[in-house]
């Protein structure tokens, strides 16, 4: 056993020196991840809040609207597994620098988009400047825990989504009602300027901060290195090792990307339409949107980190992965079904975020049980980039399928259907060696 290492005689005396290590190694790494996420997370979705006034500023179309919303992950897609290829090669620290400062840049030049045109070409480019930061940030995290670890500091950092909802909610109803005219620019134009300028600094800050490796951190004692690198390295014996070819070649990534095509369309479902979901319950005020937008993002916070403890707990990420899924499908239903009833929406709502976002740490757990090194970098990429591009075709179907029923119900229920065959596909998969899934 690695414990070993620690030179206790007692077991359980080595199994608190080594949750001492990883706690140190998460305080020093999951709060600057963890920020910078949620200013990724910001600046992917803050169009959905923008929608309250921009639609109507610039004359567009719910379906022109929702299209814009989702061709963002268009070049996610085309530039992901380059982007993560990069960052394996030239490390996270510089990388993960260079994509938070294009991105925010992009962000804050949304304020002035006028036609379509330069609506769809921004959203574009600003999935091409993100992609990378996601899946580089999972398989940088696993250069520094195990897997019985990771789940849960993978759900630390994930945590982020719902904090950007929790945080994003009052602050762009806020922006939208307080700042509409401020200094001749509308509302919707300080929103992406103000949530796009977090991103350009820390990105500075990333520069500075950020290791590469675990050897030679100033932080860490020799033997604390070589414990984590010795538990990482016992790892990747039985893994697929290798490059793009290798990860292309397993089955299991191109499941999981199913998988994950289906939880990120009910996620982007819900996050982009979530403010219009809202105001067509009956909630007029920009900033009663955002309030009340924020209840169905903290209970998921929750749920997140709930289910992440209990799967690596029990090394069951796959059924928690699942069963969390299929939660989110009801809760999708729910919704689907509220029509001009506040509560019942909120509720279906909350329930959906709750299950999605549960199921993210542990479905993100499920590639390291059997990639490693360049392969792992690759299949994560692939996983995630196909996986997103749900996230172009969920907000633009939604968008068009409201214009054509004026109402959310059709919508929301392809993503509660969606969602629950993402769930039932986690379980057709075989549990590997090691008993990660």
């Amino acid at each position: 056993m690695t414990t070993r290492i620690l030179d206790f005689p007692h077991a359980g005396r080595a199994e608190d020196a080594a949750a001492q290590i990883y706690r140190k190694v998460s305080l020093r790494l999951i709060p600057l991840l963890f920020v910078c996420y949620i200013a990724a997370y910001l600046d992917r979705v803050n169009v959905g809040f923008a929608k309250l006034q921009m639609q109507a500023a610039l004359q567009f179309s719910d379906s022109v609207y929702g299209l814009g919303a989702g061709i963002f992950f268009l070049g996610y897609f085309v530039f992901e597994v380059p982007s993560n290829a990069a960052l394996h090669r030239v490390g996270a620290r510089k990388w993960i620098s260079r994509i938070m400062v294009v991105w925010g840049l992009l962000s804050m030049a949304t304020a002035f988009v006028s036609s379509p045109f330069s609506f769809y070409l921004l959203r574009f480019l600003l999935g091409a400047a993100e992609a990378g930061f996601f899946p580089g940030v999972i398989v940088y995290l696993g250069t520094w825990y195990p897997l019985h670890r990771r789940g849960h500091a993978v759900s630390l950092f994930l945590c982020a989504i719902p904090f950007a909802g929790i945080l994003g909610g009052p602050t762009s109803g806020w922006i939208l009602r307080h700042l509409d005219g401020f200094g001749g620019g509308q509302g919707w134009q300080w929103l992406f300027v103000l949530q796009g300028l977090p991103s350009v600094l820390l990105g500075l800050v990333v520069r500075r901060r950020l290791h590469d490796r675990v050897a030679g951190v100033g932080w860490l004692s020799a033997a604390e290195q070589r414990f984590i690198l010795a538990e990482i390295a016992g790892e990747v014996r039985g893994k697929t090792v290798g490059g793009l070819r290798q990860a292309l070649a397993q089955p299991r990534v191109w499941v999981l990307a199913a998988v994950y095509f289906a939880l990120a369309g009910g996620l982007y479902g819900v996050s982009f339409w979530l403010p219009a979901v809202i105001r067509s319950a009956g909630v007029a005020d920009a900033l009663h949107v955002g309030l009340l937008s924020a209840l169905p993002w903290s209970a998921g916070l929750f749920a997140m980190l709930w289910v992440a403890r209990r799967a690596d707990r029990r090394r069951s990420h796959g059924a928690c992965c699942a069963a969390s899924a299929l939660v989110g499908a009801v809760g999708l239903a729910v919704c689907a079904g509220a029509g001009a009833d506040l509560l019942t929406a909120l509720l279906g709502i909350t329930l959906a975020l709750a299950g999605i976002l549960a199921a993210l740490p542990a479905f993100w757990a499920l590639p390291s049980g059997f990639l490693a090194g360049g392969a792992a970098a690759a299949g994560v990429a692939l996983i995630n980039s196909f996986g997103n591009l749900s996230g172009f075709g969920s907000p633009y179907l939604l968008g068009l399928l409201h214009q054509r029923t004026h109402g959310h119900g059709v919508g929301l229920s392809v993503a509660a259907l969606l969602v629950a065959a993402g769930g039932l596909l986690v379980l057709s998969l075989r549990r590997p060696p090691n008993r990660a899934a």
